[in-house]
């Protein structure tokens, strides 16, 4: 299926947000995801469908000042 991940567009077959947030980034913590603008809590990742055309953030948290 093709999305839009952070503004750019790719090819997947990860079908749920869980599958394609672990190929993105190896981070387990501060990790956060949009999709089509709606924040997705981490609580339902492994049953949040993607679907072709979707738009999808993925956000890390930085540490620094």
């Amino acid at each position: 299926m093709r999305l839009t991940v952070n503004g750019t567009a790719i090819e997947s077959d990860a079908g749920t947000v869980q599958a394609l947030v672990q190929t993105i980034t190896e981070a387990r913590r501060g990790v956060a995801v949009a999709v089509n603008g709606e924040v997705v809590p981490r609580s339902t990742w492994v049953e949040t469908e993607l679907a072709d055309g979707d738009r999808v953030e993925v956000l890390t948290a930085a540490q620094g000042g």
